[in-house]
């Protein structure tokens, strides 16, 4: 960072505002299918999550109008097998996780007094995959394809045998599908989260909101792996016949069981912490207060992070594990009440403290406090194996789970809408509308799932889709299914009352909860570059401390207050203080996402549709598509320090050694580890205690094959080290490197690629089927490696690579060194089976 003066003379506000439309609007017409502002992106995200949520209610009606009475005639079998199915499947990837993104998305930089989030492209990107995604379940529930085996999906149930045709993998590619949305969605707002804060926003005064995101982004990242894994080896088994869970050739069902709740656990957190964080932000603004223990807050929701990933096996209990297991697990469930309780009592202790109006979200808040304590509560019930024994797959479990899921993420969602909808429309609601609305969903919520806890102890299981008169399950049912239909009028008139307001509503003040964060510092509804300038802080509430912010910040007084070259620009600072580093140039209104996500979805339509010869193709299209990307990330000469306002002078992100890209490697690579490490497990699993093992023969690959495919990775990875240390003296990296290290790389998915045909009938058992998959993983990340460095040598061919401009260089050698690493452990672990398989009895 250098101390510099900006050479020009301010702009008017007018000027200003006018500058700054010309280059961050997106295109009319058509060319709104290119935008990639983060405001657009995210309410779209909302919009699309909503209409899935009401796909998703509407499904739920048609389950209870079907037990609503015994012997009903209402849906056969089948059908209700896919409308719970889907049921399930849409509420909790099609509308609870692109909810909270596109909340996050929408609020995240403007909280963070940022003009968009770190990568605009990988936004749209994810909406994209999100709504094909979506699109292929719906449209395979319209024409009777929908997956009817769970939204769990255990095998055997799900596996080719006992749900043949495509049913099965509509859901699991379909679902892979969306999942590339929420992983691209964690990585973005992550590193949105550290590196594009306003400067003095340090961590320690960074909005509860961000924190709440920030560990909920960190969980996706790796809670997600595990499920993209077994979904994929599920899809393997059933295209390929690998034998992963089939028990007959040494799979294991249990480990889709344990892939499954892997993610299946985390994911509750997951969907409530970002409810959670709202909680935290709008509750102090309604009690007119702070909020009590800012950092407990912090410490508690970093705890609820860690322990989520030691819940999943109490979601097992009743299938055959150790009595240990159960203990420890039991005892992990329990814990994570703690820091549960530590929030709700500083949110009460908040309330309590402050002066608490009836308002529509306060009245949603309460309801919240109600439901979400009561699903807690039967969740530590649950949490205690002998009594999870009893209620196990019952109705008791499916009331507790909606307690939790609809109280902990529907209700603070709820309040969200009233509280933010001045900010998205510019005007306030009707409040006596919403009031009504709220009653009726909380009473509608309440005689549904409170009474189904006692259909759940009177033994009536759940997924039956009828049931005999006279166990004394009718009436209860009746109630349930009435309270059903009185929840869904509420939801009715709450959807009613949104639409209304944003014609008819009456025109809202700049802050009217006077809040003290910084969304309300931007213009309501806000413009598409959110700050005609940005701000600087000192504080956990800067519009408390400068109430005059938004005008000063849209009248030029703060950072970046000039447009310039066409370029989008946001604030990089650093991930403590908030110490500002670099100038990120945001790429503009691009096709690109788009057309890369339609490439994405017919590859999975030529999956699903079994056109193997389509798609070995389409990677190529889709890896074309993505390197088409990235021109608009560099440039071919040196710029140095450019003034960004206020006498400061920073570098633009490309000339810096880690930008932003660099960061979202690593924790692309951390999530990718993480699938590499599900897949050891799932190795070791299966290893230790699956039926059926050992296999028959031999596993007898070439030890020295493999010691030189070894040798291969590591020598890419030292190569492409070792070709930047010219830059310093030269201006220009090692070519003969870079292309030693494209060799080396090339070799080693080839050789591992031959070693592939040397495994014995991967479909005979699952030790085979295991190998195949960890040298497939191996051969994957050398060919990509390959890219990387043949991209690596076209941009030093190209001119975008000097001393300062060296980041391609460097990220590349991140994935060889991932590369390295991984295929070292993944080959070593090939070459130990043969002397590991002897082992098993006095193991297991």
């Amino acid at each position: 960072m250098s101390e510099t003066r900006a050479a020009s003379t301010p702009l008017s506000p007018v000027a200003l505002h006018q500058g700054l439309d010309r280059i961050w609007s997106t295109p009319k017409g058509w060319g709104r299918l290119s935008a990639v502002n983060h405001t657009v992106i995210g309410r779209r995200f909302i919009i699309a999550a909503f209409i899935f949520f009401a796909i998703g209610g509407l499904l739920a009606m048609l389950i209870r109008a079907q037990l609503a009475t015994p012997h009903s005639g209402f849906v056969g079998p089948a059908l209700y097998n896919q409308i719970f199915t889907m049921h399930g499947t849409v509420m909790m990837f099609l509308f609870a996780i692109p909810m909270f993104e596109g909340v996050a998305m929408y609020f995240l930089p403007k909280m963070l007094g940022a003009r968009d989030l770190a990568f605009p492209r990988l936004s749209a990107l994810g909406f994209w995959c999100y709504v094909f995604g979506g699109s292929i379940l719906i449209v395979a529930l319209l024409t009777g394809y929908a997956p009817d085996s769970g939204w769990f999906m255990y095998t055997p149930l799900s596996s080719g045998k006992h749900s043949p045709g495509i049913n099965a993998d509509v859901w699991l590619l379909g679902i892979t599908f969306v999942e590339i949305s929420a992983m691209g969605a964690a990585i973005e707002l992550t590193v949105s989260i550290l590196k594009l804060r306003a400067p003095g926003m340090s961590l320690a005064r960074m909005p509860l909101f961000a924190w709440y995101i920030l560990v909920t982004a960190g969980m996706m990242l790796v809670g997600f792996p595990p499920l993209i894994l077994g979904s994929i080896l599920l899809e393997l088994e059933r295209a390929f016949d690998l034998p992963f869970f089939d028990p007959a050739r040494g799979g294991d069902p249990l480990l889709w069981q344990h892939l499954f709740w892997l993610f299946g656990h985390p994911e509750v957190y997951i969907i409530f912490l970002p409810a959670a964080g709202v909680i935290s932000t709008i509750l102090p603004v309604l009690v007119g207060r702070p909020i009590l223990g800012y950092s407990w807050i912090v410490v508690a929701v970093t705890a609820m992070g860690f322990l989520s990933f030691g819940l999943w096996v109490h979601h097992m209990f009743t299938v055959g594990i150790p009595h240990l297991a159960q203990g420890f697990f039991s005892a992990a469930s329990v814990l994570v009440a703690v820091p549960t309780g530590i929030q709700i009592f500083l949110w009460i202790g908040t309330m309590m403290a402050g002066r608490p109006k009836l308002t529509v979200p306060m009245l949603y808040l309460l309801g919240f406090f109600f439901v979400f304590v009561c699903g807690g509560l039967t969740g530590v019930m649950l949490a205690i194996v002998p009594f999870d024994w009893q209620v196990h797959d019952t109705q008791f479990v499916v009331a507790h789970m909606h307690y939790v899921l609809v109280g902990g993420f529907i209700f603070p969602m709820l309040a969200a809408a009233y509280y933010w909808l001045p900010h998205f429309t510019g005007r306030q609601p009707l409040y006596n509308v919403g009031t009504l609305a709220f009653w009726l969903i909380f009473i509608g919520f309440n005689a549904t799932f409170l009474i189904m806890h006692l259909t759940g102890l009177y033994g009536m299981p759940r997924r039956y889709y009828t049931y005999e008169a006279g166990y004394g399950w009718g009436a209860l049912n009746l109630v349930s299914s009435i309270g059903g239909f009185v929840m869904t009028m509420g939801f009715a008139l709450f959807a009613v009352d949104m639409l209304f307001q944003f014609r008819l509503g009456r025109i809202a003040p700049r802050n009217p909860w006077r809040a003290g964060t910084l969304e309300w510092a931007t213009a309501t509804p806000p413009p598409s570059y959110a700050f005609a300038s940005l701000p600087d802080v000192t504080s956990r509430d800067p519009l408390h401390e400068r109430p005059d912010l938004g005008q000063e910040l849209a009248a030029g007084g703060g950072y970046l207050a000039e447009p310039r070259n066409g370029w989008q620009e946001t604030l990089v600072v650093s991930m403590n203080s908030a110490t500002p580093q670099s100038i990120a140039i945001l790429p503009r209104p691009t096709f690109l996402p788009l057309a890369t996500a339609a490439a994405i979805g017919l590859f999975v339509l030529s999956l699903l549709f079994k056109l193997y010869w389509a798609a070995a193709f389409l990677p190529i299209a889709v890896l074309a598509l993505c390197l088409a990307w990235t021109p608009a990330s560099g440039a071919k000469a040196d710029l140095g320090p450019v003034p960004a306002g206020r006498g400061l002078g920073l570098p633009v992100h490309f000339e810096v050694e880690r930008p932003l890209s660099w960061w979202a490697m690593v924790f692309l690579l951390l999530a990718n580890g993480t699938i590499f490490a599900s897949l050891v497990f799932g190795t070791l699993f299966l290893w230790l205690v699956a039926p059926n093992w050992p296999p028959p023969g031999g596993l007898d690959l070439s030890q020295g094959r493999l010691l030189l495919i070894g040798s291969l990775v590591v020598v890419a990875a030292l190569a492409a080290r070792l070709a930047q240390r010219p830059l310093g003296q030269t201006g220009r990296p090692s070519l003969p490197l870079l292309v030693g290290t494209l060799a080396a790389e090339a070799l080693a998915a080839g050789l591992t690629l031959a070693t592939l045909f040397d495994v014995p009938t991967p479909t005979g058992h699952a030790t085979f089927a295991t190998v195949c998959a960890l040298l497939a993983y191996v051969a994957l990340h050398a060919v990509l490696g390959v890219v990387f460095a043949g991209f690596a040598i076209w941009r030093v061919m190209a001119g975008y690579v000097s001393a300062r401009r060296s980041a391609d260089l460097g990220i590349g050698s991140l994935w060889h060194d991932y590369t390295a690493v991984s295929g070292l452990l993944a080959l070593l672990l090939v070459a130990a089976l043969p002397f590991l398989l002897p082992l098993r009895g006095s193991v297991g």
